[in-house]
């Protein structure tokens, strides 16, 4: 079956899986023309893996409540709404947008609560220490604002957002129609109970950290010992309850020659997709700017992914490092992120407020408006990567 994933009277694009991974064509009659614009990101849906075809035979199954709330339509990962849905249409219109050069704030994370459990050595939030938290209505309006800004993917996260009173009512107040909601956690309090309480509110996927597959490296990245046990269990409990769980890898220097066993991990465990991003000397890390990739470990990497993409039985992989050198850094053209205090920033990495939602209706809006007048912000590498840019804007990091 074909999934449109863009269509209107004279140009379409639809998706078909096949033999576990999609193709991707496109008609009408000016394809001859449009199709060259939009070639990139018909690239990034062409030959790959997805997670699951919803119809029929999907009503007795682990995708059940999707199929019930999504009807036919395609997975294809976990980071964005089903093909097709309003909140997928929504996120189309944006990014072809975004090709004519008019950015919108597809995904906007949203760090709930400082409040964490663990003491990950590569953190984002930097030590401050002053227990910050948005209340239910401050993220409430935030979220209100972002999705009024474009936002089709609300992303709760921390400190630990699972230690947030009122988690369950900030999910369900995201409206499917235009946005999915998904939260990013260590694992630590994802409880069978708390995994099935999530999913009723409305949670379209939960991101769950792992450092390494080894235990004690992992332990040793968070901080905390018995950590990994926890990241496991939350897994485990989550899939129980079909929610569509994503693996979530920091790759570092750390762990670059652990991929294999990383995916083995993730295969064993059943989950549906395994992301990766490049560490970045921000938050907790900010000084550890020679602790990141070298160009022989991404070569390593990139070898890792050829090889995942030919294994049908594995996760879907979303490769960060790889989706950057193509499309460019997402912050300040396709992310956003606000903070425990309220202060809008171009992602979760860039410490640098634009704004703070607490002032107004259309802060968000007007943040962004600020961030895409910002030159930095074109594209490219990772910005904190970046020693021009470090240099340029260091003093705005403490």
């Amino acid at each position: 079956m074909k999934y449109p994933i863009y269509k209107n009277p004279v140009f379409r694009v639809d998706i078909e899986p096949a033999a576990g991974k999609t193709k991707v064509t496109a008609g009408g009659i000016l394809s001859p023309v449009l199709r060259k614009a939009v070639t990139q990101e018909m690239a990034f849906f062409d030959n790959q893996k997805y997670i699951a075809e919803l119809n029929e035979n999907s009503k007795s199954g682990p995708f059940s409540s999707y199929y019930d709330k999504y009807g036919d339509s395609l997975i294809y990962s976990t980071w964005m709404p089903p093909i097709p849905s309003p909140a997928f249409s929504r996120m189309v219109k944006s990014r072809m947008n975004a090709v004519f050069g008019k950015y919108q704030p597809e995904q906007v994370t949203i760090s709930i609560t400082e409040e964490c459990p663990n003491r990950c050595l590569h953190c984002a939030l930097p030590n401050k220490n002053n227990h910050s938290k948005l209340t239910v209505a401050e993220t409430k309006d935030a979220i209100g604002q972002a999705i009024r800004a474009g936002a089709t993917n609300i992303i709760f996260d921390g400190g630990e957002p699972l230690g947030y009173a009122g988690l369950e009512e900030l999910i369900s107040y995201v409206d499917p129609k235009k946005a999915i909601a998904c939260m990013f956690t260590s694992g630590v309090g994802l409880t069978e109970e708390k995994a099935k309480s999530l999913k009723d509110a409305g949670l379209y996927s939960v991101s769950i950290s792992i450092d390494s597959p080894i235990e004690e490296k992992h332990d040793y990245m968070r901080g905390v010992s018995g950590v990994f046990k926890n990241a496991v269990a939350g897994i485990q409990n989550a899939l129980g309850v079909g929610l569509l769980v994503n693996v979530y890898v920091v790759l570092a220097p750390h762990n670059v020659y652990d991929l294999d066993a990383v995916y083995e991990f993730a295969k064993s465990l059943g989950v549906h997709e395994l992301s990766f991003y490049e560490i970045v000397p921000t938050g907790r890390w900010i000084d550890n700017t020679t602790e990141i990739l070298t160009a022989e470990q991404h070569d390593i990497f990139k070898t890792f992914v050829a090889k995942c993409d030919a294994d049908s039985s594995g996760p879907k992989l979303f490769s960060g490092p790889l989706v950057i050198d193509e499309f460019g850094c997402m912050a300040g053209r396709q992310w956003m992120h606000i903070t425990p205090e309220g202060d809008i920033l171009p992602c979760s990495c860039v410490p640098i407020p634009y704004g703070n939602v607490k002032t107004g209706y259309d802060a968000v809006s007007a943040a962004w408006k600020k961030i895409r007048k910002d030159s930095a912000y074109k594209g490219g590498g990772c910005l904190m990567r970046d020693s021009e840019f470090r240099e340029k804007y260091g003093n705005q990091f403490r």
